[in-house]
């Protein structure tokens, strides 16, 4: 079960935009990541390849302050905003709910939950998810 203080770290690190590092620092060595209802990825090396190929796809990735986590013995529950800034400057906008399944001070299970129709909005030059 982890401490209150080993996940807020792991908030911390993400939220300053070491997304590989922090699967290094965080994850089990044989952690799966799922999206949404999709075909888990497994083991600490894929997961930490797969992230570092998403990224490289784009010019960067902000991570929003989480507001809401919530903490039950093995169990946690994050809601993430994430802004992907394409090499064009393109800001489009995912919110998602991560569940954690930790094992001791280790992520073992993670699923990502997603509204599919509404991932990745595109985001105007006053911060604001441009509707339509």
């Amino acid at each position: 079960m982890p401490s209150r203080e080993r996940v807020e770290a792991f908030l911390k690190e993400v939220v300053e935009g070491s997304h590989v590092k922090a699967i290094a620092d965080f994850y089990h060595h044989d952690a799966t990541m799922q999206e949404n209802l999709g075909v888990p990825r497994r083991g600490i090396e894929t997961l930490m390849a797969h992230e570092q190929a998403a990224l490289d796809r784009i010019e960067r990735m902000h991570t929003h302050p989480v507001q809401t986590f919530l903490v039950d013995g093995d169990h946690v529950a994050i809601r993430w905003t994430f802004d992907r800034i394409d090499k064009a400057g393109t800001v489009r906008r995912l919110e998602e709910v991560a569940l954690q399944r930790w094992r001791g001070e280790r992520i073992v299970e993670e699923r990502f939950i997603y509204d599919t129709a509404s991932a990745w909005r595109l985001v105007g030059p006053d911060g604001k998810v441009v509707e339509g």
